[in-house]
């Protein structure tokens, strides 16, 4: 009797066999797979940023510590016209990758190869892959107000949701999901003339930096703090947001970000977990029948994920700058890069590219150059809910179920 072979998707068939893991994806072997130089997770420091009597670190937070300091030591180590170091943290269950989608093992395939082996132009980076034991040490150490919320309030995404903002504040660097493609070394993330003058049309207020303010000199402070990209970009006097599953007519998404330690944003997004938590635990107590906050559902996308990280980067813009917070949108003047204070916000395309030929919400392709990364959607959390998928259906047909929870 014949069996029919199992057919995958491509890049969904999952590489279990060691050596077919070496083969097709070296570095991921050779940097994470096999790390076995400390705790933590895995990482890779350039060489040439160690000193030659520099004790090797035992943890991940050590190797993090490590390599932002000397970040800051040298501008070549930082992206162009930003203090924001070339540190790059992704976040994995575990560090032993047989039984990871081939797609995912290509992209970190890929981060490792723009850190280690950079194309011409570019500097090498520091890699980390952050593992449930690294980022549990790592709140305890560095938030350890947080780590009781963290541990008993918090869902597994939106765990990974504060983490990769506790990474930067405290390290810096650029924050991308395990399932995102580099489509451009961060090195080149920033060009000069993403720098330059815009103007709010409707309030007359002028944003971004003048040539003549950009420091000449690398080694000087530059203008770039944070880069945050579009992900929802429609017009804010219809409900198209709503109706495609967005909260707000122009959000970020949080799939990816870069920032230089300890920026304000980063500590006003943490500053707002307590608050959360302790809404959760009195919703746990005062619910008939729910003895658990384990038993509770909460949309990490509006309590964690893009609405969080939008609320805190529009509040901050509008605090600090004067910001009119939808003068964001790309759809008037073909999706320019926009600087606001210290902040560069990337248009739609430039963390949310599409492969799709045709879209009306302004994307371009993975090849235009404005795309820094691409997010695929095919990370641990993602996966069919009935209830959502009906949400959506009815938000986009009907016109109704506006708070109807995003994710389960």
């Amino acid at each position: 009797m014949a069996f029919l072979s199992k057919t995958f998707p491509p890049g969904q068939r999952r590489i279990v066999d060691e050596a077919q893991l070496c083969e097709r994806f070296p570095l991921t072997y050779n940097y994470i797979h096999t790390f076995d130089r400390g705790k933590g997770g895995a990482w890779y420091i350039p060489p040439e940023w160690l000193h030659a009597n520099q004790a090797p670190p035992r943890t991940i937070i050590e190797a993090a510590q490590l390599a932002s300091e000397a970040a800051v030591s040298n501008p070549e180590r930082r992206i162009p016209f930003s203090n924001i170091p070339l540190l790059v943290h992704q976040k994995w269950d575990t560090t032993q990758l047989n039984g990871t989608k081939e797609s995912i093992l290509s992209y970190v395939e890929q981060w490792l190869m723009y850190s280690i082996t950079p194309p011409a132009g570019a500097n090498p980076m520091a890699y980390f892959l952050w593992d449930n034991e690294g980022v549990l040490e790592l709140m305890d150490e560095y938030e350890n107000d947080l780590t009781t919320d963290f541990i008993e309030v918090f869902s597994p995404v939106e765990k990974v949701d504060i983490f990769r903002i506790v990474a930067c504040k405290w390290f810096g660097g650029i924050y991308g999901d395990i399932d995102t493609k580099p489509l451009q070394h961060p090195s080149q993330w920033i060009r000069s003339t993403d720098l330059s003058e815009w103007t709010d049309e409707l309030t007359g207020k002028t944003y971004g930096v003048a040539a003549a303010q950009v420091p000449q000199d690398p080694s000087q402070a530059q203008p770039v703090n944070a880069i945050w990209g579009i992900e929802c970009d429609t017009d804010p006097d219809t409900n198209t947001h709503w109706r495609t599953s967005y909260t707000y007519p122009v959000q970020l998404t949080n799939w990816a970000l870069a920032s230089a330690p300890q920026h304000p944003i980063l500590q006003y997004f943490l500053d707002r977990i307590p608050e959360k938590a302790a809404e959760a635990r009195h919703r746990a107590a005062h619910t008939p029948g729910v003895s658990s906050l384990a038993e509770l559902h909460y949309d990490p996308v509006t309590r964690t994920g893009p609405v969080a990280v939008t609320q805190a980067t529009s509040w901050f813009l509008e605090q600090h700058d004067g910001l009119r917070w939808n003068a964001l949108t790309g759809l008037k003047d073909g999706g320019k890069n926009k600087v606001v204070g210290d902040v560069l916000i990337l248009p739609i395309t430039g963390f949310s590219p599409t492969t799709k030929k045709f879209n009306r919400n302004g994307k371009g392709g993975w090849d235009h150059p404005d795309a820094r990364l691409a997010h695929t959607a095919m990370g641990s959390w993602h996966h069919t809910n009935l209830i959502v998928e009906y949400g959506k259906f009815c938000r986009s047909v009907f016109g109704l179920c506006k708070d109807w929870q995003k994710m389960w």
